[in-house]
C-alpha cells in the first residue's frame, strides 16, 4: 500500500500519487487503507486534491474522492490539475469554495481525544470530552474543553492573538495561541483542586487564570 498511494501534503490541498501500474480497483482499497490510517493526522478541513502518476477519468477522480471522505474528515472542495503553480491554485480554489470563516462561531467535537489523535479544524471547537496527554487539537478560533486537557493545544492558529482556551480541568502539556507557546513546568505541581481555567494571549504572554465574571467580561471575539 505504502509504495500504490502516497499523500502529498501542502497548506491548502493534497496531491495524491497513485501507482501508474497498479490496477484501478487494487488503488482503491489502498486509497481507503492509506486515507482510514491517516485520519488522526489528516484531521478535519477542507482541501482541494490533485491527482498524480496514474491517468483517471473523471467518474474516477469523483469516486476516488468518495472514497477519501469516507474514511476520513477531510472534505474535498474541488479537483486541482497539476501545474508549477500548484500551491496557489490550490490557496485560489479554496478561496472561491470556502463561506469566509467567523473564528468566534464553532463545532462540537463529542468523545476523548488519546495519545497520538489529532483534531485540526477550521472554526472554533467545543470539545465534550477529554484531551489526553500525547493528543492535539488545533483550532483557528478558541478551544472550549468540557472535560480535562492533559495533552496539546493550539488555538489561533492562522495568527489570531484573540483566540481563548477554557477547560474545566487544565492541566496541559503545551499551549500555544497565535505564535506564542507556553508549556508546563518540567517539576510536578502540587495537587490543586480542579476549576474552569482561562488561557489567553497578552502584549507577548500567555495567562492562565480561574474563569470568573470579570475575566468573562474581558474576552474578545
Amino acid at each position: 500500500m505504502s509504495d500504490t498511494v502516497v499523500i502529498k501534503g501542502t497548506k491548502s490541498g493534497i496531491i495524491l500519487v497513485l501507482d501508474a501500474g497498479t490496477e484501478y480497483e487494487v488503488l482503491k482499497q489502498d486509497v481507503a487503507a492509506k486515507f482510514k490510517a491517516s485520519a488522526a493526522f489528516l484531521g478535519e478541513a477542507q482541501k482541494a486534491v490533485a491527482f498524480q502518476g496514474k491517468p483517471l477519468t473523471d467518474e474516477q477522480k469523483l469516486e476516488i474522492i468518495g472514497i477519501i471522505e469516507e474514511n476520513c474528515q477531510l472534505s474535498i472542495v474541488c479537483i486541482m490539475e497539476n501545474d508549477e503553480r500548484l500551491e496557489q491554485a490550490f490557496r485560489n480554489s479554496i478561496e472561491k469554495h470556502m463561506i469566509k470563516q467567523d473564528y468566534s462561531t464553532g463545532q462540537f467535537f463529542k468523545g476523548n481525544l488519546r495519545s497520538g489523535q489529532v483534531l485540526d479544524v477550521e472554526t472554533s471547537i467545543i470539545i465534550i470530552g477529554d484531551v489526553k496527554a500525547g493528543a492535539k487539537v488545533i483550532s483557528k478560533g478558541n478551544v472550549i474543553i468540557l472535560g480535562s486537557l492533559k495533552g496539546n493545544v493550539y488555538a489561533g492558529s492562522s495568527g489570531n492573538q484573540n483566540a481563548f482556551v477554557v477547560a474545566l480541568d487544565m492541566d496541559p502539556m503545551q499551549i500555544r495561541i497565535a505564535d506564542t507557546i507556553a508549556r508546563s513546568p518540567d517539576k510536578p505541581k502540587k495537587k490543586q483542586p480542579k476549576e474552569t481555567k482561562i488561557a489567553f494571549w497578552e502584549e507577548g504572554s500567555i495567562y492562565i487564570e480561574t474563569l470568573d465574571k470579570d475575566v468573562i467580561s474581558d474576552i474578545r471575539l
